[in-house]
């Protein structure tokens, strides 16, 4: 977007006016960001694989983006853009893993709700487990690491389950818990 006061500028017609910042200059610049020490890895969120190209082709290029963090569940699984990612050796990050209706003043009244899905709570009936942890063993599943967030004591522990359940070993939960590193998750399923 333009930057000003405005959160959404729109010009005379009402369409978004945005900003021509050049991609690969910026890039740059978050490469001596790396370089100077203020920063380790360099990521980037809800690029779409033409994006990624241009910084990948970039000539110069001293550093590729480590991961690029997008909306991902099962009704956006983004399966294209996870290939191009994992072709790229750049890991695909899920927020909004259960879809994004539990975002009350966001939610579309007439979208369907994921964790009320029929099919998804047939597969969950049938392993006797959650919707929410079918869902997330799913992105695990795929490779996709998936960020969770929850203020709910009941959906933390079965965040948890998810990853005792096989998806992360004990000492690497032991590490994220007693070392304060964040509730995410990720692992290459066969």
């Amino acid at each position: 977007m333009k930057p000003g006061e405005e959160l959404l500028p729109k010009d005379e017609n009402g369409k978004i006016i945005l900003d021509s910042v050049d991609l690969c200059r910026t890039w740059e610049a978050l490469e001596k960001c790396k370089e100077a020490g203020l920063t380790k890895p360099i990521m980037v969120s809800n690029f779409n694989h033409k994006q990624l190209e241009k910084i990948l082709n970039k000539p110069g290029l001293k550093y590729k983006p480590v991961c690029n963090q997008v909306e991902c569940h099962p009704y956006l699984n983004q399966s294209k853009l996870l290939d191009f990612c994992k072709s790229r050796d750049i890991v695909l990050v899920a927020y909004s893993a259960l879809g994004s209706q539990r975002v009350k003043g966001c939610m579309n009244k007439n979208h369907l709700v994921l964790l009320e899905d029929l099919v998804l709570c047939a597969i969950a009936k049938k392993n006797k487990q959650t919707p929410a942890l079918v869902a997330l063993h799913y992105q695990i599943q795929r490779g996709v690491v998936v960020l969770i967030k929850s203020f709910n004591k009941k959906w933390i522990k079965e965040n948890i389950q998810v990853m005792m359940s096989g998806a992360v070993g004990r000492g690497l939960l032991w590490n994220i818990l007693h070392e304060g590193h964040s509730l995410s998750i990720s692992q290459d399923f066969p």
